[in-house]
């Protein structure tokens, strides 16, 4: 029952990002609203992690899976993707190390405040 409610709690959230989605005409996929109201109830203490930790450990467990119909989908469009591929050639490695060098800026930074709010 347990694992019940925090699926819930997390479905429940995301529903209302999907209705946020469909009221402000902005560019943002429902996802990332959700996504926000979740970190907004997280910060504010509305809701606490031991109230979706099981739950969210094992969606995060099986994301994998998740992506192995956009994998198939992407195999089946082969003769257009045929077209781009110069682009995506050029532009996976650059926005990769793009990625790659915020994600650790970003993390050197968080360690280096930590450290400094130590002392």
């Amino acid at each position: 029952m347990k694992y019940l409610k925090q699926l819930m709690i997390i479905l429940v959230i995301s529903f209302a990002g999907e209705i946020l989605n469909e009221l402000l005409p902005l560019p943002v996929p429902a996802g990332i609203y959700g996504l926000l109201i979740l970190l907004a109830c997280l910060s504010t203490g509305a809701l606490k992690t031991a109230d979706i930790r099981e739950c969210a450990k094992f969606l995060v467990e099986i994301m994998p899976v998740m992506f192995v119909p956009a994998a198939v989908g992407l195999m089946d469009m082969g003769e257009e993707l045929e077209d781009m591929l110069l682009a995506l050639v050029v532009m996976i490695p650059v926005t990769t190390a793009f990625g790659i060098a915020v994600t650790g800026l970003v993390t050197q930074t968080v360690i280096r405040r930590g450290k400094r709010d130590d002392k």
